[in-house]
């Protein structure tokens, strides 16, 4: 007995002293703002989330063993790195200039049914959103400025976030079911798993002066569950969503498009693709129709370099290093660009995903090299991809946490048999798991009330 609980302490020990390096390496990420950056907002949060951090790296080295010090480390930095900054910098009125120009093109939604400026004066003036966009600014346009609860409630960066939170909650509801609340001791749960990314400094950062690609993000993580859950129809028009903000969410359909055929067929791929472009042709056809060349010059040419006006988008990655060389730098940019959508595209028929894990992952690298490779862009637009790899893993860790022990053991067939999650006559399984695409691990999820549930893969490609 003795022996049983020195063993559990040093192991608490070490737990805690490798969460202690983690909130320290954090602290120094974000003390970096106010020495470098050029922007109040980024400074503002760094002090603050520094401040946060090492609270959280001394309650996780002094602390760690006692049952409060977790919930303890991760308020502090929730408190630090996002509450704090953020309520100050809503209320004052602080920001990048995205916030200004989401809650002007919500202005301009209302007042001309299109949220572009016909002819932009300065940077500032343009709008490099898709039309869905303009819902965020929506708030501002209706409550004001007049009052401290109108301009926290009028705040794009409010709604952008609630809408990426819903989207993350909705998506674990999909792949969860009715499964029964783990109880495992020594594991993560998912509610903590998620809120220490939230603080990170990937999600806290722009949450906080920012916020725009949060629910693009969310929007994502959503739709790939929902196909790998095999419901089309509600992925397609998450998948519309998506597209409706920003044209960058287009690769998902094709992976979303991939997953579902191979889990579930081809018409429900086709169907899922058809409800994605129908519903970002409504989004998006009417400003096209009623301002077509602002439109144009504003979300196609602007992000790429090729506007009236230099992007801001500027930071030194591959691409924008090539098109800085002139236009032969710039097209070559373009051609690595469309070489390596064609290379992802190619895997995706030769390798198709085969549950959630895989196909965030393939979305992830195609992000990635569009962000790389694109002719501007920025080191932030990378936090996109490693939020879609780091939540599929999150979400079907806990589904296996959640699995029945029954499901886990013995004959995976005889497992599927028991939850019912074996399609009559198809022998195919509901394609959600967690791991790096290995099959047959003998893991099955219980079903739920009409959900299939998550279940590793079983058997070879198609």
């Amino acid at each position: 007995m003795l022996t049983h609980q020195v063993d559990r302490a040093h192991r608490a020990g070490n737990r805690g002293l490798l969460w202690c390096v983690g909130w320290l390496v954090a602290a120094g990420w974000a003390a970096a703002f106010p020495l470098v950056s050029t922007l109040d907002t980024h400074r503002f949060w760094g002090t603050c989330a520094a401040a946060g951090y090492l609270c959280s790296a001394a309650v996780a080295g002094l602390a760690w063993s006692r049952p409060w010090a977790r919930t303890a480390a991760l308020a502090f930095a929730v408190a630090g790195a996002v509450a704090v900054p953020f309520l100050s910098l809503v209320l004052t009125g602080g920001a990048q200039s995205e916030v200004a120009v989401i809650e002007r093109s919500g202005s301009l939604l209302l007042q001309q049914a299109t949220p572009y400026l016909a002819e932009p004066r300065t940077v500032v003036d343009v709008t490099p959103y898709l039309p869905g966009m303009a819902l965020f600014g929506l708030p501002r346009a209706l409550s004001g400025t007049d009052g401290a609860l109108p301009r926290l409630l009028g705040d794009a960066r409010l709604w952008c976030a609630a809408a990426f939170l819903a989207c993350l909650w909705g998506g674990r509801r999909v792949l969860r079911g009715t499964t029964p609340r783990s109880t495992s001791a020594g594991e993560f749960p998912y509610g903590f798993a998620v809120g220490v990314v939230i603080a990170s400094p990937a999600v806290a950062l722009p949450l906080v002066v920012s916020g725009v690609d949060l629910p693009l993000v969310g929007l994502l993580c959503l739709a790939l569950a929902l196909a790998a859950r095999h419901r089309p129809v509600a992925a397609g028009l998450a998948l519309a969503a998506a597209c409706s903000l920003k044209w960058t969410a287009a690769p998902a359909v094709a992976v979303a498009f991939a997953l579902l055929r191979y889990g579930a067929g081809r018409r429900a791929a086709v169907r899922c693709a058809l409800v994605a472009l129908a519903g970002t042709a409504a989004a998006v056809l009417p400003s096209a129709v009623l301002s077509p060349r602002a439109m144009a010059e504003q979300v196609l040419a602007f992000p790429t370099g090729r506007g009236p006006f230099p992007t801001p988008a500027s930071s030194p990655l591959p691409g924008r290093l090539l098109a800085d060389l002139g236009p032969a730098g710039w097209y070559a940019a373009v051609a690595l660009l469309l070489a390596g959508g064609l290379a992802v595209a190619v895997s995706l028929v030769v390798r198709p995903p085969r549950d959630l894990v895989a196909a965030a992952d393939r979305l992830a690298a195609g992000l990635s090299l569009a962000f790389l490779l694109a002719p501007a862009g920025r080191f932030g637009y990378l936090a996109l991809p490693v939020l879609l790899v780091l939540w599929a893993r999150l979400a079907c860790a806990d589904e296996r946490r959640r699995a029945p022990a029954g499901a886990r053991g013995g004959s995976l067939r005889a497992a599927l048999r028991r939850t019912g999650s074996v399609r009559a006559g198809s022998g195919r399984t509901d394609p959600v798991r967690a791991g790096s695409g290995h099959t047959g691990s003998g893991r099955a999820g219980a079903a739920g009330s009409g959900d299939r549930a998550p279940l590793l893969p079983a058997g070879g490609a198609r």
